[in-house]
């Protein structure tokens, strides 16, 4: 691995880790639909054929058992409490619920708002598994990103993640380097460390305990939303005045009425001025979410002959 050792090459890295899906969102914010260019999976066999065997998630007969619907009870207010209390209520039974799995696969849409400019639509093939967290990512679009992978593990490879590109770009080969590097990070608000719904229900219950401390917040729960013809339940806070303490203005986490985890993600910035619109932040959504229990190690190593981070 000589590259290591010549920074002009290492260099040229920076822009090759732009992580991420391609979607769309509705006007009214209550139904998503992505884009139907680059929906189809990697064209490659997965490790674990087993694991792929049922791609939609209607199809996926172990996921009622694997994850538990909450009652309605938990949503509702109760007198004198906190509007963001149901809420964090709902997703403690979700993170109980995820922490049950041992895996899933997904396509994950994405977009971010980076250093003021709102980034272009992305998506990847994912497959993550729990227990280490463990992470492999195939780029399924746009065409400038296709067909590149990254491969992490939660205390393995100290720290680094495995990632290549493709095309003029991926004459490197595999290189190795840490998810938090500037070179990883660049044009991304998070790490791969940080990817995931269980990373994202975790997040959601430490800004939402925060949240709780101030009392400027509306709550609203809408039924009848869809993410990908998915049925869901809309969860929409809104911090109506700017504060220094409120990392968002409007926060709207769909949650699968079937499956009880949040499959879509979006934040809104307040507006800059008086009859703006609220601004992108950051979006995530999780299509074609299924349950797998048979993802193995060789689903997250870099020596997979099914993926391409070796020469062949």
């Amino acid at each position: 691995m000589n590259w290591i050792f010549d920074r002009r090459r290492v260099r040229s890295l920076a822009f090759l880790f732009a992580l991420g899906c391609l979607g769309s969102f509705s006007a009214h914010g209550q139904n998503y639909q992505s884009q139907p260019r680059y929906q189809q999976q990697p064209p490659y066999r997965t490790a674990q054929r087993e694991a792929v065997a049922a791609n939609a998630l209607g199809k996926t007969s172990s996921a009622k058992n694997m994850i538990a619907r909450p009652s309605r009870e938990i949503l509702k207010r109760r007198p004198n409490e906190h509007p963001l209390m149901p809420t964090l209520r709902w997703a403690q039974t979700s993170l109980e619920s995820l922490e049950k799995l041992q895996g899933y696969t997904a396509r994950v849409v994405k977009r971010e708002r980076i250093k003021g400019k709102v980034g272009d639509y992305e998506y990847m093939y994912v497959k993550v598994r729990h227990r280490p967290l463990s992470i492999y990512m195939y780029f399924l679009g746009p065409p400038k990103v296709k067909g590149q992978e990254v491969i992490w593990i939660k205390g393995a490879n100290d720290g680094k993640m495995w990632a290549h590109a493709t095309g003029i770009r991926g004459w490197v080969g595999t290189v190795q380097i840490k998810p938090t590097n500037s070179l990883a990070m660049n044009g991304q608000r998070y790490p791969i460390s940080e990817l995931g719904i269980l990373n994202l229900v975790q997040r959601l219950l430490e800004v939402g305990e925060k949240d709780t401390k101030y009392k400027e917040c509306e709550v609203s729960f809408v039924e009848g939303a869809t993410v990908e013809n998915r049925s869901c339940t809309c969860i929409q806070v809104v911090h109506p005045v700017p504060r220094r303490n409120f990392l968002f203005h409007i926060a709207r986490i769909y949650v699968d009425d079937e499956l009880n985890i949040p499959i879509r993600y979006a934040a809104y910035d307040w507006p800059k001025t008086k009859d703006g619109q609220p601004e992108l932040i950051e979006e995530y959504t999780y299509v074609n979410f299924t349950p797998n229990d048979k993802l193995s190690d060789a689903d997250f190593d870099y020596r997979n002959p099914n993926y391409n981070f070796i020469s062949k």
